[in-house]
């Protein structure tokens, strides 16, 4: 057995965009880091939709670039296509969504991880988690190689027992073309539960096969809508990462690449349903739960049948491929049916598939078997990302992966852990989700999930996370600089509507209005401040009661939030407590009492009781 001569701080296994984050965060907070990954050259990929954001993972992507993650700036980078999804309805529904050049944006991820301080990378795959007295304390890879570190976060993405399916023929692997994890088997014998999920991906064609005259086209929003507050230092600074790679930022490709849309058909139902059975979803040869928000063509047919189409989106996956995405035909059938169902489709009639679709079946570990800092609870200083918690998409995993690596990092360095309130953003709301109730399915987020959707806007996720990034190092001194400035304005903006009257009437109860527009104000009113503060500001003042009232709301059970729950609390000893409720709080461990009043089977009734109980030992304690 060879032991490797450096100790780390933080150790991550996995490259994917869990992965990458993690190993960013710590190395950012001064940890000393490696990356344990079982390729290199797969750091950062898209191994599905070649797209970052959408409804509410948009909101995630902005949260990610608040506190200093690389996601934002990245998608902006290697960008081909933007869009804000919902433009024309509510503030806190509008989702900026983004067709990325999926090889620009998985190399230039490369490059930000190769140059990183505090970073070393190594190629290999994990073969068992090392623990003594239940704590981690390392790892050893398949070469018979130990690599100690201090804290281990654990980002296997689909790989962990991946089981691939087309019709009814399987192969290994967690991502076609690539091998499995066995590291699930480690996890089993140190006592974790282990459980099986499933995912899935359409097929591929080459763009030349297509006629895309038949289809519809589908531009991207002029002007764009960036995904980083800080984009502007892409073009600024011309002796940057992007351009070490011929592809990426708009600065040299200003020019955005079209969409195309089409529609299934009866021609094409009637062949996936006259081939179920050689599915392997309804064969039965897949029994592992799939994403119900996001269902394969099959199910489509079969739970739509009253549906004559579904839409359809040819996406390009680059600037310098051919290759489109086919969002929409998620599917396991064989290859021959694939086909057939394809030609079916207009536009698609002479279209070539260079990569079959597929599902895929992988090991997960239910996520209520971790603390709100994504440590787990079995094995101190061991931390799960992404899809082993039962997550799908790259934005959850993102999210998740740095806030591991963030709480990794403060552990080692004897700092306060760093957790996100429900009120604070999606990403606490979802690690919230998670840890408290659990998941049936892999989850992911929406904005019905946020009770305080209005708070949690796309357009302030800078005003609401960076200050406290800030104080805690998580962003640069530029990021710092530049969103203090930014809040500044916006103080100043709004100082302005209060004393300005506009048509004889001030603007912060002209805003009110719901057909006004700062737009409509005139041009030496809108040249006082640039164009996205306006919009913030705007929707602050147009939402104005809504917003106090969500405000109280936080606030009145903001006590609850913070009555903190010991550790150690034997739930047996709390009289009248139901034997379901002291079984549900004994396994989630709930820290504070809010936690505790979302715990699935819990009743107002058990959380009255445990706050009764907690105050009598309070005053126990006090006497």
């Amino acid at each position: 057995m060879f032991r490797y001569p450096k100790e780390y701080d933080v150790l991550v296994i996995g490259a994917g965009h869990a992965g990458v984050e993690a190993a960013l965060a710590a190395a950012r907070l001064g940890c000393s880091v490696a990356m344990l990954t079982q390729n290199l050259d797969t750091i950062g990929a898209m191994s599905c939709n070649p797209a970052i954001g959408g409804l509410a993972k948009g909101h995630i992507v902005r949260e990610i670039d608040a506190l200093g993650g690389a996601m934002g700036l990245n998608t902006d980078a290697t960008a081909i296509q933007f869009r804000m999804l919902n433009a024309k309805k509510g503030p806190s529904v509008r989702a900026p969504r983004a067709q990325c050049d999926k090889k620009a944006y998985q190399f230039r991820m490369k490059r930000i991880i190769e140059g990183q301080e505090n970073l070393d990378m190594h190629q290999g795959n994990v073969a068992e988690i090392l623990v003594k007295n239940d704590q981690v304390y390392g790892i050893r890879t398949n070469l018979e190689m130990e690599i100690l570190a201090k804290s281990v976060i654990l980002s296997a993405g689909t790989f962990m027992r991946g089981l691939m399916h087309v019709g009814l023929k399987n192969e290994k692997g967690g991502r076609m073309g690539d091998a499995i994890s066995t590291v699930s088997d480690s996890l089993k014998e140190l006592g974790f539960e282990v459980d099986r999920f499933k995912t899935g991906t359409p097929c591929r064609i080459n763009g030349r096969s297509i006629g895309y005259s038949k289809c519809e086209r589908q531009d991207g929003d002029t002007p764009v809508s960036n995904f980083s507050y800080m984009a502007h230092t892409l073009t600024k600074k011309p002796n940057d990462i992007f351009t070490l790679n011929p592809f990426g930022d708009p600065a040299f490709h200003v020019e955005q690449v079209p969409c195309w849309i089409t529609y299934t058909n009866p021609r094409t139902h009637e062949i996936i349903a006259n081939n179920l059975h050689q599915s392997p979803i309804y064969s039965g040869k897949i029994e592992s739960v799939g994403p119900r928000y996001c269902p394969s063509i099959e199910d489509k047919v079969v739970k739509f049948a009253e549906k004559e189409r579904h839409q359809i989106f040819i996406e390009p996956e680059g600037r310098h491929s051919l290759e489109c995405y086919i969002n929409g035909v998620s599917t396991s059938l064989p290859y021959d049916v694939q086909l057939d169902f394809i030609h079916s489709i207009v536009g698609m009639e002479n279209a070539e598939i260079i990569r079959p679709g597929y599902a895929v079946e992988y090991d997960y570990c239910p996520p209520t078997q971790l603390l709100p800092t994504l440590e787990t609870k079995l094995v101190e200083n061991l931390y799960f990302a992404g899809q082993i918690n039962g997550t799908s998409g790259y934005e959850e995993a993102a999210a998740q992966g740095l806030m591991a690596g963030t709480n990794a990092a403060f552990k080692v360095r004897g700092e306060d852990p760093y957790i996100l309130g429900r009120d604070e953003s999606y990403i606490g709301v979802m690690i919230d989700d998670l840890v408290t109730k659990g998941c049936n399915e892999p989850y992911r987020m929406f904005t019905s999930r946020a009770e305080y959707r209005l708070l949690l806007r796309q357009d302030n996720s800078d005003l609401r996370l960076t200050p406290r990034a800030a104080e805690r190092g998580l962003v640069s001194d530029e990021h710092k600089t530049f969103t203090e400035e930014k809040i500044a304005t916006i103080a100043e903006a709004s100082e302005f509507i209060r004393q300005t009257t506009y048509q004889s009437t001030r603007l912060n109860k002209w805003f009110r209005r719901a057909e006004n527009s700062w737009q409509d104000l005139p041009q030496e009113m809108r040249d006082k401040f640039p164009a996205d503060l306006w919009s913030v500001v705007e929707t602050d003042f147009k939402y104005e009661g809504h917003i106090v009232r969500q405000h109280k709301q936080v606030e009145r059970l903001s006590k609850m939030e913070h009555k903190k729950i010991p550790d150690d609390l034997d739930y047996s000893e709390i009289s009248g407590l139901k034997k379901e409720a002291n079984h549900n709080f004994s396994t989630i461990r709930p820290q504070t009492l809010g936690q505790a009043g979302r715990i699935t089977g819990i009743t107002p009734a058990d959380v009255t009781l445990l706050s009764i109980w907690l105050d009598k030992k309070k005053r126990e304690q006090d006497a």
